[in-house]
């Protein structure tokens, strides 16, 4: 089918356009990555920008000018409310939502319904490799660190660190979790391990440093996620 709105060239899929589902529901001002899968009854609205190879399931919803980075990956009915940004590589699970507004009315104080000019949304944002489980709320204006898991029904009140395992009403940290997304074990003297690749962490003042591992010996540390555009 034809592609009626621009489309975002990625250098590792030149050529390859999106998929579109005849049921979605595109807006010309949107663009949408090369590779990307757009399934049915998802709508994409004014000024959203999605990446190369993302996947936005059935009944999806991505708010005007929200932003999504490369291979994010947005479950079925998931609602992602304007500003929120995500980074590359976000899992949204099934009907998970991003809320905008930190004092939700339909009227304004004189009884008028309110429309845009009445309030001043805020955003999400969801760091690189984050996954945000099933049906899980997050209250703007909240980060959400990279490589972070938060579990499925959770809701999320406050900035979550990376590599945090979170789960519950209002959402609390209970443990880390590496890239591959199995929960870190514990080895000692505020060191962790990940059973699934072997990698090293250590927990300093509330923040997970991975270990490079040329040099476990002499203690040296590294970030344990990717440097930010934004710093």
């Amino acid at each position: 089918m034809t592609i009626p709105f621009p489309v975002h060239e990625a250098s590792d899929r030149p050529g390859r356009p999106p998929h579109i589902a005849d049921s979605a529901d595109i807006d010309g001002l949107a663009r949408i990555g090369d590779g990307t899968q757009v399934w049915h009854l998802a709508q994409v609205r004014e000024h959203a920008r999605v990446g190369a190879g993302c996947i936005l399931g059935r009944g999806s919803y991505i708010g005007p000018g929200v932003v999504l980075g490369d291979n994010c990956k947005v479950q079925n009915y998931a609602l992602i409310y304007e500003p929120a940004v995500l980074e590359d590589g976000v899992f949204v699970g099934p009907a998970a939502v991003f809320t905008n507004d930190v004092f939700p009315r339909a009227i304004t104080v004189d009884g008028k319904r309110k429309d845009a000019d009445d309030w001043d949304a805020v955003g999400v944002t969801v760091r690189t490799g984050a996954s945000i489980g099933a049906r899980a709320v997050c209250i703007a204006p909240v980060t959400i660190g990279a490589w972070a898991l938060v579990a499925a029904g959770a809701v999320v009140t406050q900035d979550v660190p990376d590599h945090a395992l979170m789960v519950g009403v209002p959402a609390r940290r209970i443990g880390w979790v590496g890239r591959a997304g199995v929960p870190l074990e514990s080895v000692g003297d505020d060191l962790f391990r990940c059973p699934s690749t072997g990698d090293e962490y250590r927990e300093h003042n509330g923040v997970l440093m991975a270990i490079l591992p040329q040099a476990v010996g002499a203690g040296r540390l590294r970030s344990a996620s990717p440097p930010r555009a934004d710093g």
